[in-house]
């Protein structure tokens, strides 16, 4: 099995979200700006085992191949939803499985979604500590987007797509040099021109 270079982590349940959609545009970026394979893993892959194991060997074949290629990616791209002021219940739940070396040195740039601006800071108060713990390397510019940062369920205002290449260039001392002269392309033009492959989610 081959891990991608670098794995997007969508914690919303829902299908599609603006979780998934804000994880599938960084993940893209990045992927196109450094010319590295990506693949996005939504939480809802895991079943509702999930929600009963109480170790990662409670996980079936299928799930515990997606924990694999979350730990062995060399960088990844975390996103939650924000449910009652924190990350959801599930999401927090899987990362409690993770051995604590698991996430060491690894590179990760958190993301998260919500209704509006009164959540911004769930980055800085929830998911950094969080990750923190498992000495990850948690890029310094995180991504908070609310719902009037989308349309028709793309990330879409100008201020978000600005720091969201803000946050994918934060990358470079981790992931291989882009290509001499390579020009930024958006994530939807990625897609376009076959520079980028997202494995879909798996049932």
């Amino acid at each position: 099995m081959t891990t991608p270079a670098i794995v997007g982590f969508s914690g919303s349940y829902s299908s599609p979200s603006r979780t998934r959609s804000l994880v599938e545009e960084v993940v893209s970026r990045a992927a196109a700006r450094y010319r590295r394979s990506a693949e996005i893993i939504d939480i809802g892959q895991f079943g509702p085992q999930l929600g009963a194991a109480r170790s990662l060997a409670d996980l079936d074949r299928t799930a515990a191949q997606a924990v694999e290629r979350i730990v062995g990616a060399e960088a990844l791209v975390v996103s939650s939803p924000v449910y009652k002021g924190s990350y959801t219940g599930l999401f927090k739940h899987l990362i409690d499985l993770l051995e604590p070396a698991s996430l060491a040195g690894k590179p990760i740039l958190l993301a998260a979604t919500g209704g509006g601006d009164k959540h911004a800071l769930v980055i800085e108060h929830q998911l950094r500590p969080l990750f923190a713990f498992f000495e990850a390397r948690t890029l310094a510019t995180g991504l908070y987007a609310s719902e009037r940062d989308f349309t028709d369920g793309r990330p879409a205002s100008a201020a978000l797509l600005e720091r969201l290449d803000r946050a994918v260039e934060q990358f470079a001392p981790y992931l291989a040099p882009p290509v001499a002269g390579h020009a930024p392309v958006t994530g939807l033009e990625a897609f376009r021109n076959g520079h980028v492959k997202i494995v879909a989610a798996r049932p």
